[in-house]
């Protein structure tokens, strides 16, 4: 994943990214790379189920690993507060009224973003909606049931 746009991320997000790329290269590819030689000892490469299954793990570790180094080389850190006071933003923590039934979510860059830990990215069709509104506004978005409307409780 190659890129010459910036990468919106918060700092904790930004914590987590560097945590998995150090997970990855510390501790997961020496494991892979001993799977690897071990499978290679046991002869012809030609039929070892093990080799090829330790090969494609290392593959698609070096490419997670490619990819995580990109992403923190881009990132761009997403401050608390950067959209005017009150309007939500990147960052922002944003308490919406779902008919009745308040949630809350953080508005952050796609790459962190986790919808069941309350993540939302800011290029989700919720997340576009919410973007520059204020505490009282509200707006509309298409989810797979339809065009649902909610209404902004407040922002931080």
């Amino acid at each position: 994943m190659s890129t010459s746009r910036r990468v919106p991320v918060t700092k904790e997000g930004l914590e987590r990214l560097k945590a998995e790329l150090a997970e990855l290269k510390d501790v997961k590819m020496p494991h892979i790379t001993e799977a690897v030689a071990e499978a290679r000892s046991h002869g012809d490469l030609r039929e070892n189920a093990g080799y090829e299954a330790a090969r494609h793990d290392q593959m698609m570790a070096k490419r997670r690993i490619d990819e995580l180094e990109d992403l923190v080389r881009h990132a761009e850190i997403i401050e608390e507060g950067d959209s005017p006071a009150g309007t939500v933003g990147l960052g922002s923590r944003v308490t919406v009224d779902f008919d009745g039934e308040e949630e809350q979510y953080t508005i952050v860059g796609a790459i962190e973003a986790r919808p069941t830990a309350g993540l939302i990215s800011n290029e989700s069709p919720i997340g576009r909606a919410l973007i520059g509104r204020r505490a009282g506004q509200t707006t509309s978005f298409s989810a797979p049931g339809g065009t649902t409307t909610i209404k902004v409780v407040r922002v931080e």
